[in-house]
């Protein structure tokens, strides 16, 4: 392998180097940004999960406590009908009226009303504190319908203790099944505060619990505008009607901020419960990861690729050198031509050619006629100027591209013409005689015609297996050069056919052609 090819092969090896040294960052940035990634969605997938324990939890302690409270209500009914009920004090009926309401904890106040909504039996007053709730709701449906149940009203000021409170009340019938009255119990809302206060979801996080015509019951953190709200048209409450329970990621139609709401239906009751987390606190120790590990790794990277890209720089200019100096070793410093080392690597891929094609491969060697005495009487430095005009000349001479001109030592140059038989090669040694007839050197004196030169001429056709000597198509082109300055100089001889090779000392048989 030449030593351009072994120039060319280590310039790509280091550029591939360079490039790994710039997408192998590339390919950090790629790994980090997934597990980046994966980083979100497990804090996705955590908080998630969070929301749907504390949906469960809430859940569980809501609908227990609501279970408890209709028990209560469930036992005043049942204690209604227990015989000689009506014959007994105010205070034992009012004792076996409320016997398991002492265990109901937040309960405001249970009373018994009439047909008419008017007190009968207070839980907290003997005789019973006197109210009407025949315009309540409540009352209202009780009325309208005979097997509604347990009823759960919208939040509500308490007329005996001015508080917020919801009231659940179930429906008291007469031995003929007639409507006979409620029995009510009002749930202070503050059982809904303190049970949600000891949750923290967050600078944006929120509990809400509704009813299921879409009245808010409860809200925290508490608002007190919240209370009581309507919001049945909103996007998130339709999702929240949509399935018993699940999650999903909206805008909150409140205060318009992103939330992921984990939601569920409490027990069997018309109310639903959600636990709506911000996505911004969701992503917030996510986002400082991406900060500091995104940070480091760009940093890195940056690092990375800038050293690459001096590398690159430092490695080209080197490159450039060595290419410089692979140029120079094949050049010569003085007339600029192809040296001695460059005419034989060229003699080597043309005789290669030369062999598989079957076409003739030429050489001229062309040598400078009296040059020592140009020296010796005008000096080197005129002397290098008439090898630098006859290196000019023989460039001239010739027009193809694969043709080349050499100097080969001293005043000594060649001329190698792949492609060309003696006739061809016998045009280019006109040619060269012709330019030569020009040069001058005007500084020293010199004239044109002063400097002639003598040329030998080899040419041969390879044959398919054979390996051509440098040293042998040499030799033929000296043997004619020693000729032509036999013969007077400033002429070109040829070597003989190829069929009639002479012996290395023989110099006889040769062509003879003048300069023109």
């Amino acid at each position: 392998m030449g030593p351009l090819l072994r120039l060319a092969a280590q310039c790509h090896l280091a550029r591939t180097w360079i490039a790994l040294g710039v997408l192998a960052p590339v390919g950090m940035l790629a790994a980090s940004g997934l597990m980046l990634f994966d980083l979100r969605q497990d804090a996705w997938d955590k908080a998630q999960q969070t929301s749907r324990n504390l949906v469960q939890i809430l859940e569980r302690d809501i609908a227990r406590n609501l279970e408890m409270y209709d028990l209560s209500l469930r036992g005043v009914i049942d204690n209604l009908k227990a015989p000689g009920l009506a014959q007994v004090s105010p205070e034992l009926r009012q004792l076996v009226l409320f016997d398991r309401a002492a265990t109901a904890r937040d309960m405001g106040v249970m009373i018994v009303t009439d047909e008419n909504g008017d007190s009968l039996i207070d839980a907290g007053a003997v005789p019973a504190r006197k109210a009407n709730y025949a315009d309540r709701a409540y009352f209202q449906a009780h009325k309208a319908q005979n097997n509604l149940g347990l009823y759960i009203s919208e939040p509500l000021f308490s007329r005996l203790l001015g508080s917020r409170m919801i009231v659940l009340s179930r429906r008291i019938n007469k031995a003929d099944g007639t409507f006979g009255g409620v029995v009510l119990g009002t749930l202070n809302l503050t059982y809904f505060t303190r049970l949600f206060s000891q949750i923290d979801l967050g600078r944006h996080g929120a509990i809400n619990l509704y009813l299921h015509d879409g009245t808010r019951i409860m809200r925290h953190p508490f608002v007190e505008g919240d209370i009581g709200a309507n919001i049945a048209q909103a996007p998130t409450f339709q999702g929240f009607l949509r399935e018993h329970s699940g999650s999903f990621v909206h805008s909150s139609v409140r205060d318009g901020i992103e939330r992921s709401y984990s939601f569920t239906r409490v027990g069997d009751l018309p109310m639903i419960l959600n636990v709506a987390l911000s996505t911004d606190d969701i992503e917030a120790e996510w986002r400082v990861k991406v900060f500091v590990i995104g940070g480091i790794v760009l940093v890195l990277c940056g690092l990375t690729i800038a050293l690459s890209l001096l590398f690159g720089r430092e490695l080209r200019r080197r490159e450039a050198i060595q290419a410089e100096l692979a140029k120079l070793s094949l050049t010569d410093a003085l007339t600029g031509l192809p040296n001695r080392r460059a005419f034989e690597e060229a003699f080597i891929r043309a005789s290669v050619g030369a062999t598989r094609s079957g076409k003739p491969l030429s050489l001229l060697i062309v040598d400078a006629d009296h040059f020592k005495r140009f020296n010796d009487r005008y000096g080197h430095q005129v002397g290098d100027a008439v090898l630098q005009g006859l290196a000019r000349c023989l460039s001239a001479s010739v027009h193809r591209p694969h043709d080349l001109v050499c100097r080969i030592g001293g005043e000594e140059f060649a001329i190698l013409l792949p492609d060309t038989d003696q006739a061809g090669a016998l045009r280019i040694a006109g040619k060269v005689h012709a330019e030569v007839s020009t040069l001058a050197v005007r500084s020293a004196g010199i004239g044109a015609g002063a400097v002639t030169v003598s040329t030998g001429l080899a040419s041969r056709v390879l044959v398919e297996g054979e390996r051509p000597a440098l040293e042998d198509l040499c030799r033929l082109a000296d043997d004619a050069l020693y000729e032509a300055k036999a013969g007077g100089r400033n002429q070109t001889r040829c070597a003989p056919p190829q069929h009639d090779v002479p012996a290395p000392r023989q110099k006889q048989g040769l062509q003879v052609v003048g300069a023109s």
